[in-house]
C-alpha cells in the first residue's frame, strides 16, 4: 500500500516513522522547511522511552513530486486544512483514501448521517464550503487520534505516550479499505481499533479539548491546574455538560460521565495543552474546531450554551491580541 504522510510533523512523523519500520507500506513523507531538508539527509529519528529508530522513508516536498497513492494520512492543524486541501487532492488517484487524524469537528462530520442535518456543512471549520468540493468526504475515513509526540529538532520525533488510531467509516461500515489500512496499523506496533460510531469518539476527545484548551490559552495554566483549582474545574464542567447535551441531541452516546472524562485529563499531569502551546508560539490556535464548531453544532439543536459562547468570545479576542487567530 502506498501511504503518504501529509504534513508530516510530530504525530504524522510518529505514524510514518513506525510504518516505514516495519516495511509492509511504501512511505512517503510531504513536509516542508528545515525538517524536510533534515529528513531527507539524515532519514527520521524517533525517540520513544528507551527506543531509537531512524528510517528512510520518501521525503519530498510536494504532493507532485509523491504522485497518487492508496491512502493519505493528514495530520494537519484544523486551520491549516483549508490552505493545504488543492495539495492535498493531488495525492489522489480514483480509489484514495483520505484519513483525517484532525482535532475537533470535522468538516465532513454530517457526510452521509441520517437525520436532519444529513450532509450539512460545518462553516466554523469549513467557511466557505470548499474542503467538502475539494476533499470529497466520500473519500474521508475518520480517525482519532491519541498519542502525544513532538519534532524536537527537524527530522527528530520525540513519541511521548500513547499509540492508538481509532479508525471509522463516517457511515459505520467495515469496509475492505478500512479494514487493510487497521491491519497496516497494527503490524507496525500501534493500536487501530475500527469504531462503528467514529463520532461518539470524536467527542470524547473533543469534550475535554473544547473546555481544557481555550481556559488554559485564557489562563496560561496547565492542565493540572486546570483539574485541580475547584473554580477552574467548575468552569470547564460547566462548558462540557452544555456540550454534552447538544452532542446527545445530535445522537451521540457518551460512553464515560464527566467527572471520570476530567479525572482522565488529570492523570496526564502538568501538561501545556496545543492551544496554550500556539499561544506561546505565535501560531495560529484550532479555536473554531475545538470550540467555535461546537457552538454552532449547539445552535442548530436548540442549545444555547452560554458558557461556551462566553469562553469562545473570550479566547478569540485572546487571539486576536496576541496575532494568533
Amino acid at each position: 500500500m502506498r501511504i503518504a504522510i501529509f504534513g508530516a510533523g510530530a504525530i504524522g512523523g510518529f505514524l510514518g516513522a513506525r510504518l516505514a519500520a516495519a516495511g509492509d507500506a511504501e512511505v512517503t513523507f510531504i513536509a516542508r522547511g528545515p525538517h524536510l531538508a533534515a529528513m531527507q539527509a539524515n532519514g527520521v529519528r524517533l525517540i520513544s522511552g528507551d527506543e531509537t529508530i531512524t528510517v528512510h522513508p520518501r521525503c519530498v516536498a510536494s504532493a507532485a513530486e509523491a504522485g497518487a497513492q492508496d491512502a493519505v494520512v493528514v495530520t494537519l492543524k484544523a486551520h491549516s486544512l483549508p490552505g493545504a486541501a488543492p495539495e492535498i487532492a493531488k495525492l489522489f488517484g480514483p480509489d484514495t483514501a483520505l484519513v483525517t487524524g484532525i482535532n475537533g469537528v470535522p468538516y465532513w462530520y454530517f457526510h452521509g448521517l441520517d437525520g436532519p442535518f444529513r450532509d450539512r456543512r460545518v462553516a466554523s471549520v469549513d467557511p466557505s464550503g470548499t474542503l467538502w468540493d475539494i476533499l470529497p468526504p466520500s473519500r474521508v475515513i475518520g480517525c482519532v487520534v491519541y498519542p502525544a509526540a513532538e519534532v524536537i529538532e527537524p527530522g527528530v520525533i520525540r513519541h511521548e505516550y500513547g499509540d492508538r488510531f481509532s479508525l471509522g467509516e463516517p457511515d459505520g461500515a467495515r469496509t475492505p479499505r478500512i479494514e487493510a489500512l487497521a491491519k497496516l496499523l497494527i503490524g507496525a506496533g500501534l493500536k487501530a481499533p475500527i469504531r462503528p460510531r467514529i463520532r461518539d469518539e470524536i467527542w470524547v476527545k473533543l469534550w475535554g479539548n473544547l473546555a481544557f484548551n481555550p481556559v488554559s490559552a485564557l489562563t496560561l495554566a496547565t492542565l493540572d491546574r486546570i483539574t485541580g483549582q475547584d473554580d477552574l474545574r467548575a468552569l470547564c464542567r460547566t462548558m462540557m455538560l452544555e456540550a454534552k447535551t447538544a452532542a446527545e441531541a445530535l445522537g451521540i452516546r457518551f460512553a464515560i460521565d464527566v467527572d471520570k472524562r476530567i479525572a482522565g485529563a488529570a492523570e496526564v499531569g502538568e501538561h501545556r495543552t496545543s492551544m496554550l502551546q500556539d499561544l506561546e508560539r505565535g501560531r495560529p490556535m484550532e479555536i473554531d474546531a475545538l470550540l467555535g464548531a461546537v457552538v454552532e453544532l449547539g445552535a442548530m439543536v436548540g442549545q444555547d450554551m452560554p458558557t461556551c459562547r462566553t469562553v469562545l468570545a473570550l479566547v478569540r479576542e485572546r487571539a486576536r491580541q496576541a496575532g494568533c487567530y
